[in-house]
């Protein structure tokens, strides 16, 4: 099989020829910045730069020969862009090491600290001294939620703001034939499955933009303002889809969206509330991308979300990710028995928050077969570690993960 052919096999609930694998895939099964470039040390490739696409979670781009190295078959939508130097400025690591950074979305020192600027000037995020990622800093609805301008409130806010590849590219630039000609190239040039990601989130959204705190009581105590505002935030992200499927629909595989739903212990909210407010949203966008574009929908959707699987299942999601299996009702077996005939788990191959940092590389290489033994039978599975290789991952245990995948 071709590395797309094995993502969608696996997507179809067919088995696949081996295991697919996402490495770099999209901004939740990556690698950050500082832990690539010890990876690269220890594979013995070639120097290169090392370009932050995320400035917020300082994730590093995934080379092609890195891809190779371990047999990855995905690759985003975004690695058709912006690919020339003058995209890029230089900048440096929380450890002293050289990197790149988009130039449209480059840290500035203020006040004893690194912050992210949003187009207006706003200060919307922060790296204090000592920190390895950005926090946000400013939420627009806070003070007061005028829906009038949730336009602008958005371009204010931190997560919507600093933009990865595409991105707006150097002005005069970027527009519809640029984004067809990089999507059109980029499908020309890989057999690997492509993840176009587009966001769409909803409770996400209104915790960007109100705090989670205040969200949180918008949604218990005003049910009807929090509909107004997630009605007004589906037809923004709706006049988004068609555009954007329309541009690069032909030449992508999977549509990513994202909500994280889940807390260490179960759902952020219950499921009647879900059922209520979100749900019907849900399925009104992920329709609409199936009728767009030839795509499968998948949904970023951290924490333990097992009672909303029904109905997200339902909603019509094909894929979840990152089956954060550390989480109460996350088992892996668990999930496969009851749920892995109707859903692709992409993820729950390797837990990092024990296992990929903690561990040594033998228990590792266990972990992730027994994880694979779980998981892949019948299809339904793309391996990829519960969310981002952090920082202070030891290499020789990421070459043990992937490794372990094919054997």
């Amino acid at each position: 099989m071709t590395p797309r052919e094995r993502v969608l096999a696996a997507l179809n609930h067919e088995q696949p020829d081996r295991v697919p694998i996402d490495f770099g895939g999209h901004r939740s099964s990556g690698i950050a910045a500082m832990a690539y470039r010890k990876l690269r040390e220890a594979l013995e490739l070639p120097e290169r730069p090392i370009r932050v696409y995320d400035p917020i979670q300082q994730l590093a781009i995934v080379d092609d020969d890195v891809l190779d190295r371990f047999g990855v078959d995905t690759i985003e939508l975004g690695r058709g862009f912006a690919n020339d130097d003058e995209h890029w400025s230089d900048w440096t690591l929380p450890d002293g090491s050289p990197c790149q950074m988009p130039r449209w979305a480059m840290p500035e020192r203020e006040d004893g600290r690194w912050v992210l600027k949003s187009e207006t000037g706003r200060v919307v995020g922060q790296m204090p001294d000592g920190a390895i990622y950005f926090e946000q800093t400013y939420w627009p609805f806070f003070e007061d939620d005028d829906l009038d301008r949730l336009p602008e409130a958005m371009a204010d806010c931190m997560w919507v703001a600093m933009r990865t590849p595409p991105g707006p590219l150097v002005a005069g630039q970027f527009g519809d034939e640029a984004m067809v000609a990089g999507a059109k190239a980029l499908r020309e040039r890989t057999d690997r499955a492509i993840l176009a990601l587009f966001g769409g989130n909803l409770l996400e959204i209104g915790q960007f933009l109100y705090r989670n705190d205040k969200f949180y009581m918008l949604l218990a105590a005003d049910p009807g303002r929090a509909q107004e505002f997630l009605d007004r935030l589906v037809e923004m992200h709706l006049a988004n889809l068609e555009k954007f499927l329309r541009l690069v629909g032909p030449y992508i595989d999977i549509i990513l969206f994202g909500d994280d739903l889940g807390m260490q212990n179960g759902p952020q909210l219950s499921p009647a509330m879900y059922r209520e407010l979100f749900k019907p949203r849900h399925a009104r966008m992920w329709r609409r991308a199936k009728e767009l574009a030839d795509v499968k929908v998948q949904l970023h959707c951290c924490g333990g979300v097992r009672e909303l699987l029904d109905d997200l299942i339902d909603a019509g999601l094909d894929a979840i990710n990152p089956v954060q299996i550390s989480c109460k009702g996350m088992d892996a077996a668990g999930l496969k028995v009851d749920f892995g005939e109707r859903i692709t788990f992409w993820g729950g191959g390797c837990d990092t928050r024990y296992v990929l940092s903690h561990a040594t590389p033998d228990e590792i290489r266990s972990h992730v077969k027994e994880q694979i033994a779980i998981l892949n039978p019948g299809g339904g599975f793309v391996f990829q570690q519960v969310h981002n290789v952090l920082a202070d991952v030891p290499p020789e245990n990421v070459i043990a993960m992937l490794d372990a995948v094919r054997g």
